[in-house]
């Protein structure tokens, strides 16, 4: 018996650096059964470049990766949506577009790293931090037996761990 592969949304507003982490780290932790995406309700336009600095220290792939719009996956042709998470609060309080596939949406907010100030290094110090909070938030679900629980139960738990942090 083949385990079903669940289609993940990751959204902020500018799909520039956390909803772009969280798109590695699914597809790194998902091992094949979760593929991730990442979209922006105003996408910049370019993936911020200390994203994909951190990326590459860390030894993670940055190939393909860009900041596109959320209304690729609004589109007839998208992938069908099994999960949709927003990863910064700005864009949680958006109205956003009708996803194709009914998918359980949560929010899972974290600090905008883009927005850190200071050195590269102390840039690079939110980087890791964000990074260390979705990463775990990530594994956390990827371990959910989502073929045994139903609807409720699955909503009740991406819920709970949006709540939950790294520290």
């Amino acid at each position: 018996m083949t385990q079903p592969r669940y289609n993940v949304l990751f959204l902020c507003t500018g799909n520039s650096a956390r909803s772009i982490l969280a798109e590695v780290l699914i597809n790194r932790w998902g091992a094949g059964r979760f593929v991730g995406y990442s979209a922006g309700s105003f996408p910049k336009g370019e993936v911020n470049p200390l994203t994909l600095r951190f990326l590459q220290q860390v030894g993670l792939p940055t190939a393909g990766l860009r900041s596109k719009s959320w209304d690729e996956f609004a589109r007839r042709n998208a992938p069908p949506l099994d999960f949709v998470f927003t990863v910064c609060d700005q864009a949680a309080g958006e109205v956003c577009p009708v996803w194709p596939g009914q998918p359980i949406t949560a929010h899972w907010g974290v600090q905008d790293p883009a927005a850190a100030e200071g050195t590269d290094d102390e840039k690079l110090a939110v980087f890791n931090k964000v990074f260390r909070e979705l990463e775990s938030r990530i594994k956390i679900f990827c371990s959910l037996p989502l073929a045994s629980l139903d609807r409720v139960r699955t909503k009740e738990h991406v819920d709970e761990i949006g709540r939950s942090t790294a520290e």
